[in-house]
């Protein structure tokens, strides 16, 4: 494990999750095979889970032993989930080292002199400074205050010895960038120009901000080629931009934190962006958070993001950031653990009156698997398509989420429009849709656009708000876009009214759908009987007809857990929907 002396020092500050639950450490960095005691309170108490397959173990009481083998990328996370209401949780994000660090301890503050040695009594001024002196293993911690300046990081760490930048335990040090320019046009707070085993923890970064379409500020940009880069537990917001556009010219852009593998072959690798809180971002054309080309190998688990005016999370390929197309694709990673909510492009003056952002968004990216998400309140939850014509977003699991009260649809595949891309060989397995396109824009709760083909969406459960459109596949432009099969269907205005769309012919009803689409042969229409229907408690009673009421399948495509993180196939066999019991 890390020095004690660091550990005590480390700041454990990125906002929880859910106020009702809290956890402590919120952050720590541990050898393989080494044991931590974790500690939570909630009101019942709590039930511990480790959120990653390979993960290691935790016990009833809070010990948490890691891997002898640490997963690829070296991060965990640790769940407090409340034992009276799963709905509630916090999570804390764990650092596998290969050895304990040796490195020295640096210290910034605001009434600190670059011409100091650094140490805690006689602190450097700013991070740039720091960062010119630290080398691999050392950490720089900065104390609390606001510090009106950028962070550049070019010098790498190694495997067994990262460089570590982390606000000081009990402060937070705010990057603050009010009226700071942004170089080349492009530019972030914290940027990490291609550099390797690089942590930074527990900063919060705000106002910067552009009214021009040439520039775009960036919270935490990540670019170049890497590996081990790992950004946690830190808030960004009101990273904007103001600049005078419209949907036409789609023409301003900013992020709250991107990463662009611009490299190739190498790439940016071993990745992990966990336990940040990023909202209250204007970011016109661009994403709230996003990996975009050469990024190979990435986690994005148990963020926050939430009131921002376009896409919260997006993957993607295909935009010429890489140098080499074939690399030109974000890949091999997972979005799991994370909640989004308020997240809307309507009245972004780039998108005008259009509910266009996603919850989460894989635009083109292939090899990834979405689980245990909470998406509500977006445009549109999940979204697996490709923007450029003649590519798909494939081989991606979206398994284990709960999507509810979006203003468009659930989830949709397939591209937007004939002239994009479309959607191959993904797999959408035991998630939950509940009251999506609430603004009743005709989008349903599971919709098929242009060029999807070879898809299977299985053991969800399909609950249709006011609109009752279930299944919206409203074009056909390939002849099996995807499968369909052990869903249950549900809408309040019973079976005879619910609505379906199937290659583009209209049915009325339930009994009509299944006689005429060919589809979801083994399906039912039933009600789930959630637990609280009117409070988003979507776990399902006992005697739900979805209780152990689903196909069976490999934990390879299901996964080892369910939204909480309960075993994913129980004795009686496997639950329909995110929950298992």
């Amino acid at each position: 494990m890390i020095r004690s002396a660091l550990l005590s020092l480390m700041c454990l500050t990125p906002a929880a999750q859910a106020a009702s639950v809290t956890i402590s450490p919120r952050y720590a960095q541990m050898q393989p095979g080494q044991s931590m005691a974790f500690t939570a309170r909630a009101q019942g108490g709590v039930m511990w889970r480790v959120n990653n397959a390979t993960g290691g173990a935790i016990t009833a009481n809070g010990t948490y032993t890691a891997p002898t083998t640490p997963p690829n990328p070296a991060s965990v996370t640790i769940t407090a989930v409340s034992a009276t209401d799963p709905s509630l949780s916090a999570t804390a994000t764990v650092t596998l080292l290969a050895a304990p660090l040796t490195g020295t301890i640096y210290y910034v503050a605001t009434n600190g002199n670059d011409s100091n040695p650094g140490t805690q009594g006689a602190p450097f001024a700013t991070l740039q400074h720091a960062a010119k002196i630290a080398t691999a293993g050392d950490t720089v911690l900065v104390r609390g205050g606001v510090y009106n300046q950028k962070l550049t990081l070019t010098t790498s760490g190694t495997a067994s010895a990262p460089i570590t930048f982390a606000s000081f335990a009990g402060e937070t040090a705010i990057l603050d960038g009010t009226g700071l320019s942004i170089p080349d046009g492009e530019y972030g707070m914290i940027t990490i120009n291609s550099a390797a085993y690089v942590i930074v923890e527990g900063f919060e970064i705000r106002n910067y901000t552009t009214a021009s379409v040439n520039d775009v500020p960036i919270g935490i940009y990540v670019e170049g080629a890497g590996n081990f880069i790992q950004i946690i537990n830190n808030r960004i917001h009101d990273i904007t931009t103001t600049a005078k556009t419209n949907p036409a010219q789609c023409g301003s852009n900013a992020f709250g934190l991107t990463v662009y593998g611009t490299q190739a072959p190498a790439s940016i690798s071993g990745l992990v962006i966990s336990g940040n809180e990023i909202d209250d971002l204007k970011t016109g054309c661009s994403e709230t958070l996003s990996v975009d080309g050469n990024v190979d190998g990435f986690a994005i688990t148990g963020n926050l993001i939430h009131d921002d005016d376009n896409i919260a999370i997006g993957a993607i390929g295909f935009e010429k950031v890489s140098p080499v197309q074939t690399y030109d694709q974000a890949r091999n990673g997972e979005i799991r653990g994370n909640l989004i909510y308020n997240i809307t492009s309507y009245g972004n003056p780039d998108y005008g009156n259009q509910y266009a952002a996603d919850g989460i968004y894989v635009d083109g990216g292939t090899k990834i698997t979405i689980e245990q998400n909470v998406v509500h309140n977006a445009d549109l939850g999940i979204e697996l398509a490709s923007e450029h014509k003649g590519h798909v977003a494939s081989y991606v699991t979206a398994r284990n989420n709960i999507v509810y009260d979006n203003n468009a649809n659930g989830i949709s595949i397939g591209g937007y429009a004939a002239t994009e891309g479309g959607t191959a060989h993904c797999t959408m397995v035991n998630n939950t849709l509940f009251a999506n396109d609430s603004k009743s824009t005709g989008s349903g709760e599971f919709q098929i656009q242009y060029y999807a083909t070879n898809n299977i969406f299985e053991n969800n459960i399909v609950y249709a708000g006011a609109q009752g459109l279930l299944v919206n596949n409203y074009t056909s432009t390939e002849a099996k876009p995807a499968a369909l099969n052990h869903n249950l269907y549900f809408f309040g205005g019973g079976a005879a009214d619910a609505q379906f769309l199937w290659d583009g012919k209209s049915y009325s009803g339930y009994a009509s759908y299944l006689a005429k689409s060919g589809q979801d042969a083994k399906s039912m229409f039933a009600d789930p009987q959630f637990l609280s229907a009117t409070k988003h408690d979507l776990d399902i009673a006992a005697a739900s007809p979805a209780r152990n009421a689903g196909l069976v399948l490999s934990r390879s495509v299901v996964g080892a857990a369910d939204i909480i993180g309960n075993p994913r196939v129980g004795p009686g066999g496997i639950s329909i929907g995110a929950y298992q019991k």
